[in-house]
């Protein structure tokens, strides 16, 4: 696979000596123009990648936060179709800013996945990542996702050991999620000190860059956690700044503006993780 925009994003991060900051969105929350505010504003608040959420009505890794965010975007009316069309509409704007699409396999599996695979390049999808697919599936969307260019990034967990981490790791590409905790998102981080042990055994095992999630909130988080990790995550954190502003689940004028602050401080933080 050539370079991607993943690969190249992480790289220039790398270069100025500072993680990559990823945003977590989902598509659609509060509702389909709101959230391509949210979507299309992400780059200048400082997110350097975008992880855009498929909504889907059974999640299993996602905490209340992002399950009542998914729901939402659903009743609003969001659909895999519109969460494509909301990322040809930001790359219309943005040629530069790599967005992965993170979800679950059965929307994919419905839409077809050939099907998926060619319209996500063709709207300007940069990589996947699909948290109840396993490698022992590879086939079904890994490879051809790989061979039409589109990375395929896997979720590393702290009980993913030394004799699993070379499967999980075989397919992957663009970089290695490594997810914080056992349970689902929202939680809080028990032991930074773990966590940074936990990147420097993935990264003795792949080139890969490692990206840190779940658990990190504030810009203190990611300054500390960014010293260690190529890249933190942060999405529970953005739907709760959603969510604050919301009056009877719909967006005020303040819900755009409440998300890009917080990207706007969780920059700050990266900056300064190894200053």
């Amino acid at each position: 696979m050539s370079t991607t925009r993943i690969d190249a994003r992480f790289a220039e991060c790398a270069a100025l000596g500072r993680p990559a900051l990823v945003t977590f969105v989902t598509a659609g929350d509060p509702d389909l123009a709101t959230g391509q505010a949210i979507l299309d504003g992400l780059p200048a608040a400082g997110a350097d990648l975008i992880e855009l959420g498929m909504p889907f009505s059974d999640p299993m890794a996602d905490g209340p936060a992002i399950q009542m965010a998914g729901h939402r975007a659903l009743a609003a009316g969001q659909t895999l179709n519109n969460t494509l069309e909301m990322v040809k509409a930001f790359r219309a704007k943005d040629d530069k800013t790599p967005i992965i699409l993170m979800g679950y396999y059965n929307p994919i599996y419905i839409f077809g996945p050939e099907a998926f695979v060619s319209a996500a390049k063709s709207a300007g999808v940069d990589g996947l990542i699909i948290v109840d697919l396993p490698a022992e599936e590879d086939d079904e969307l890994c490879l051809p996702a790989l061979a039409a260019g589109l990375n395929f990034i896997r979720l590393t967990t702290p009980t993913t050991d030394d004799k699993r981490l070379p499967t999980v790791l075989k397919n992957s590409s663009g970089f290695v999620y490594y997810v914080s905790m056992n349970g689902i998102t929202g939680g809080a981080i028990k032991s930074r000190a773990a966590v940074g042990d936990a990147v420097k055994r993935i990264k003795s095992h792949t080139d890969l860059p490692v990206a840190v999630g779940f658990g990190i909130k504030t810009a203190e988080d990611a300054a500390e956690i960014g010293r260690d990790a190529d890249g933190v995550v942060v999405g529970t954190a953005l739907i709760n700044a959603i969510a604050e502003t919301l009056e009877n689940d719909k967006a005020t004028a303040g819900t755009v503006e409440a998300v890009h602050a917080l990207v706007r401080s969780l920059a700050d933080g990266v900056k300064r993780a190894r200053s």
